[in-house]
Parts: structure tokens; sequence; C-alpha cells
């Protein structure tokens, strides 16, 4: 991605220095790989239940996906047909890149095997990865123009996303999954022309924020066109913006209070 930012370190001797006994989360590290995948499962199945909430579903389209630890050629997914409001860490599946279901009880939604085999091969560094036909993020996909930096949130996204303007239908073919992951590039989102959004990150966490938090700058930026024309931020000043709030951490801290959120809603999703 090409966000640079302080490291967990470097923001919690910040933090410390203004008062030592304040409670300030980051994110947390394992010593063993089956306490992380369980710890990823988790999240998993509370960024369905965010996207849920959210409305982001759309019959079965849509999914996300976290690396396994253990076995970084293979991801852990939604079963197809799966209600994103009622997934459990139980339910999820575990597939390789050629669409095999390795663990769980469900078969594999293909285009989440073709679309995220391909982004999770191309990007080592990506750890989740994000997708579905939100209304406002379909809606300004059918432009086929990217973002503009309109708002202080939409410019964590300013020259750190793709536009893939060469829809070619319903993603079941491995190339059609290769053009989005090439149109995605080394960026932290892309724009699918008549299509969607689809959003990465280090964690679920980081992947589900970029993606809330770019369905709600398309609506912004829908809703500023229908009004008028829109004042763009200067570029300087978008960089400036996308440093302080668009890197790996702010993406996970800004997931928090919707974690919070859904944990407390929704016990049941640690099953």
């Amino acid at each position: 991605m090409t966000t640079t930012e302080p490291d967990v370190q470097q923001v919690e001797q910040a933090v410390g220095n203004v008062a030592q006994e304040l409670y300030f989360p980051v994110p947390p590290t394992f010593d063993n790989v089956a306490a992380e995948r369980q710890y990823r499962k988790e999240q998993l199945a509370a960024g369905f239940r965010i996207f849920g909430r959210f409305g982001f579903s759309e019959g079965v389209a849509g999914h996300i996906t976290v690396r396994d630890p253990e076995f970084p050629d293979t991801f852990w997914v939604n079963g197809f047909g799966q209600s994103f409001s009622q997934i459990k860490a139980s339910d999820l599946i575990r597939c390789d890149h050629e669409g095999t279901v390795l663990e769980g009880r469900f078969h594999v939604n293909r285009a989440a095997f073709v679309i995220h085999a391909e982004v999770h091969r191309a990007r080592p560094d990506v750890i989740a990865a994000a997708h579905s036909h939100s209304l406002h993020g379909k809606a300004f996909a059918s432009l086929g123009v990217p973002l503009d930096p309109i708002t202080q949130d939409a410019c964590a996204f300013f020259e750190d996303h793709g536009l893939y303007a060469g829809y070619g239908g319903v993603a079941s073919d491995v190339e059609e999954g290769k053009r989005i992951g090439a149109a995605l590039g080394g960026y932290k989102a892309a724009i699918l022309q008549n299509h969607g959004l689809i959003t990465v990150g280090e964690s679920v966490a980081e992947a589900v924020w970029w993606f809330v938090t770019m369905e709600r700058s398309c609506q912004a930026q829908l809703l500023a066109m229908a009004a008028g024309t829109p004042k763009l931020i200067d570029r300087e000043t978008a960089l400036m913006v996308r440093e302080q709030i668009g890197g790996h951490f702010a993406g996970w801290f800004q997931a928090r209070p919707l974690w919070d959120q859904i944990v407390a809603s929704d016990p049941d999703l640690f099953d």
C-alpha cells in the first residue's frame, strides 16, 4: 500500500508520553498459530455482521476473506448463500487458490474464489479483502471515475485506489480475477466499474473499515454532485490528510467502535 505511518510501538510511546495510566487499544499479538487463527475467524464473523448491519448484502453476492496464519496460501471466507447477519466463526470455510474447500461444511462462492484468490496471490501483504454490492458503491462505480478529495474521509483514498473499467459479467473466470487484482495494484481499494467496491488491509478490521468509509464517501460524492459542483481539497492537503487517516493502524483503529457495537449486540458470532 502506498500510505506510510508510525508503527504500533511508536503510537504506544506517544500515548504513553501523555498519560501512562490511560488505556489505548492496539492490535493484538499472538504466541501460537491456533490462537491467531481463531482471532482472525472471529474478526471475520464480526466483519460480516457489520456488513449485514449496514445493509451491504445483495442476495448471495459479497464476500470478505482473511488469510490463514499457518497456511497463508489459503483463506477463510463465508459459505455460499449464508446471510451476513447470521454468520458465526464456526460457519466459515477455508479454501485454497484453486477453489478447493479444505475446512468447513459449505460450498465456496465461485466469485469469492475468483476475485479473492487472485488478490491474495498478487498481494502477499494483504491479510484481508472485502467486496460487496453495496448500494452507493455500485451506483458510484457505474460512473467509471475515481473518488474525488471532497471530504476529509475521502482523502484516505486519495491517489490510493484503483479503477477497473473492464466489467465482463459475473466474476466466474480466473482471468477476470487477475484483471481485478491488477487494477487494485498496490492500493488499499479499487472501484470496479458497473460492479462495486473492493478494499484490502493488514487485518479484517482494516479492510472492513475501508469498505464502510469508502461506501459512505461514494454516497457523499453522489449527493454533492447531485446538488452542484463539489469543491476539491488541494492535492498537498489531500496527501497530508491521507497520511494522517489512511494508514494501516488508522484503519484498524477506526473500526474499533463498530467492533465494540457488534460484539455487544451479537455475542453468538463467536460460536
